[in-house]
Formats: C-alpha cells, sequence, structure tokens
C-alpha cells in the first residue's frame, strides 16, 4: 500500500498544474449556453485566478534540479496533450456556432475571444515550454500550437533572439522604461517577424545556404499556418475563418502582454564594443504566487527559465529580493494593470528605479537606457 502511494505522489504533485483545463467545461458552456457565460474564460483565467493567488499566497520552495526525468511524466504529459484539446475546442466551436442559430454576433465574437484565453494564456505558454525541449516531438507540437494562432515566427524570435538579446536594444520584445503597452505592442507585431526572419537567414548563412534554403523553418512556419486557416474555413466558411482570426488575435495579444511585463525597464548593463553582461536572474520580473504559477506552468520563476532555458518547468528556481526583481501580483493581474499605462508607470516605474539602484548604483545616466540605445558605461569616453 505504501509503495502504490509513493508511486501516485508524482502524480498529485503535477494535478495543480492541470488547472488549465478547467477551461474546456466553460468553453462548452459558453457554446451551448451563450448569454453571460461567454465571458466565464477570461473570468477564471484572470478573476479567479488572481483571486486564488490572494487565498494561496506565495511559494517560495525550490524543487530539486536533480529530480529524475521518469518523475516529471505527470508535469509533461499537460503540456504533450494540449494541442489535441486546443484543435478540437477550437475547430468543435468553429462547428458549432457555425451550423447553430442561437448565438449573436456580439456573443460570437466574445466567445472567441476566449477561446483565445485557451491558445494564449495555456497554448502559447506550453508551446514555450515545448520548444525549449530537446527532442523532436516536443518541438514539433509547439510548433502546431503557435500555428493555431498564426504566430509561429515566435519560435525563431524567442529561442534566436530574445533569449540571446534579452535586455538590451536588439531584443524587440524587452519592455523599454516608460513604454506603454500599447506603443510597445505595434512595435513587437511589427520588428519581430523580420528579426526572426533575420536570425534564420544569419544561421543559414553560417552553414553556407541561402535564406530560401528548404531547411529555413519559416517553410513550415507557412505550411502549418495556411493549413490551420483553411481547416477554419472548409469547416465555417468565411464565418469560420473570422472566428478563428479572432481567437488567434486574442491569443496573441495575450503572448506580448505577458512579454511586456516580463522585462519591463530591466536592461543589462552595456560593456562596450556591442557587449553586455551575462543574462542574470535580476534581467527578469518575477512572481512567486502560487496560483497563477500553476496555470502558467511556473513561467513566472522567469529569471531562472532565462539563467537555465533547458530547465523544465516543475524544476525552475525561484529568487529572493535580493537576487531578482518582484512583481507586486501575478501575471494574471499584471497584465491586466498594464493595459493602462498611466496606472501601471505609477506602479512600476518606482520599482524599476529602485531596481536601478539596488544593482548599479554606478550608473548615473540611465537616459540611453530609456530610448532602447546602446549606451556607454559610466566614466567612457
Amino acid at each position: 500500500m505504501a509503495a502504490s502511494q509513493d508511486r501516485l505522489q508524482p502524480l498529485r504533485n503535477a494535478l495543480p498544474f492541470w488547472l488549465s483545463l478547467g477551461l474546456i467545461p466553460l468553453a462548452v458552456v459558453g457554446a451551448v449556453v451563450g448569454g453571460w457565460t461567454v465571458v466565464l474564460m477570461p473570468l477564471y483565467a484572470w478573476a479567479l485566478v488572481t483571486l486564488l493567488d490572494v487565498l494561496t499566497g506565495l511559494n517560495q520552495e525550490n524543487p530539486d534540479t536533480e529530480t529524475a526525468e521518469e518523475d516529471l511524466f505527470w508535469y509533461r504529459l499537460i503540456t504533450m496533450i494540449w494541442f489535441p484539446i486546443q484543435f478540437c475546442v477550437i475547430y468543435g466551436m468553429i462547428w458549432w456556432v457555425t451550423t447553430t442559430g442561437h448565438l449573436s454576433l456580439l456573443e460570437k465574437l466574445v466567445l472567441f475571444f476566449g477561446v483565445g484565453v485557451i491558445s494564449g494564456t495555456i497554448g502559447i505558454v506550453y508551446a514555450h515550454e515545448l520548444l525549449h525541449q530537446k527532442n523532436r516531438l516536443e518541438r514539433w507540437l509547439g510548433d502546431l500550437l503557435l500555428a493555431l494562432v498564426l504566430y509561429s515566427h515566435f519560435r525563431s524570435e524567442h529561442l534566436q533572439v530574445h533569449h540571446r538579446w534579452v535586455g538590451t536594444p536588439r531584443d524587440p520584445v524587452t519592455a523599454r522604461y516608460n513604454e506603454g503597452f500599447h506603443r510597445y505592442y505595434f512595435r513587437v507585431l511589427r520588428d519581430c517577424p523580420p528579426s526572426a526572419w533575420r536570425a534564420e537567414k544569419a544561421m543559414l548563412a553560417r552553414r553556407g545556404l541561402p535564406a530560401w534554403h528548404w531547411s529555413n523553418p519559416f517553410w513550415r512556419y507557412g505550411v502549418l499556418q495556411l493549413a490551420a486557416l483553411a481547416l477554419a474555413f472548409a469547416i465555417g466558411g468565411w464565418a469560420g475563418l473570422g472566428l478563428f482570426l479572432v481567437q488567434a488575435g486574442s491569443a496573441i495579444w495575450q503572448l506580448e502582454l505577458t512579454n511586456y511585463i516580463e522585462h519591463y525597464g530591466l536592461t543589462r548593463k552595456h560593456l562596450g564594443d556591442g557587449k553586455y553582461e551575462p543574462v542574470r536572474p535580476r534581467h527578469s520580473w518575477n512572481a512567486a504566487h502560487k496560483a497563477s504559477n500553476w496555470l502558467l506552468i511556473n513561467l513566472q520563476r522567469h529569471s531562472d527559465h532565462h539563467y537555465k532555458p533547458a530547465r523544465r518547468f516543475p524544476l525552475l528556481q525561484t529568487y529572493s529580493e535580493e537576487e531578482a526583481p518582484q512583481l507586486p501580483l501575478g501575471y494574471p493581474a499584471m497584465t491586466a494593470l498594464a493595459m493602462i499605462p498611466p496606472l501601471w508607470r505609477r506602479v512600476m516605474n518606482p520599482q524599476v528605479r529602485a531596481w536601478r539602484k539596488q544593482f548599479y548604483p554606478e550608473i548615473e545616466d540611465w537616459k540611453p537606457y530609456n530610448r532602447g540605445a546602446t549606451p556607454m558605461p559610466a566614466g567612457a569616453s
């Protein structure tokens, strides 16, 4: 009996990270019942999880990084089954709402905004975890999830640009100090796809291959995204295609809200000659709030993710305030705050200034950093 209980312990430990499954019945209820129930998905992911953060508090314990791979099975499983779940939800909902007539246009739009909560708040976060792994199955599942939101270039941009240049002007998704979210959002929509293309082009050039070589993943991105669009049209016609675009747009918006808060105002020290200090835990905002880390599979332990990008999510470490900056609330609440730039600046700008004094007291002129320019170190000529 004791041995059986021991075998079940990894499952019990992993179950809180399956919180995302609660969104699926809410999607069904919204589609079938309509009315006010179409807002249940965003309420669950943002309001309920924020309330649970308040009730459950912080988790500042660190797991053993030497945990055996077999003990992580139940953690990995939720990320690996998410593509078929999300696929069925998106296309099943398109079929349902285009073959039934009980939902108004507004209800359909709000419902598919909520479906974007599934594909953005959950799907892209899981894709992010999968793309960082070495085995081909997980990386393919990550690609498939990104194709469902028409954001496949995120893989190239994230792995080849963001992780290398985070906290510098060469990283489009590091939000500048005092940069409001709305300005940031349109900037990354403009800058990230060409940045991802240049990264892949440069990688091919180092192998002596042209940019349009078949091994360029942009070919795969294009085929998968066209297939996703074609299937939406085949199932629901122009209405189905439009609703698919609503969920994809909602998902992208939620991803970039998360990107915005993760590194807002945090910069790596410029060492001269285009070189920067190594990435440290101090270069990402962290949140130790328990429930939102369950929902987002420890994405809020973001400092350790950048410090050890290949580390699986259940093994990510948390840091104290002496080592890394801490957000006052979990990601769901902070992303809502980011939508109101004056309020965001009132809360976060003093935090950024305190971070600067704590970690870089020797830097006196922060104006070049604020502009996203390459600054000169203090005292340099």
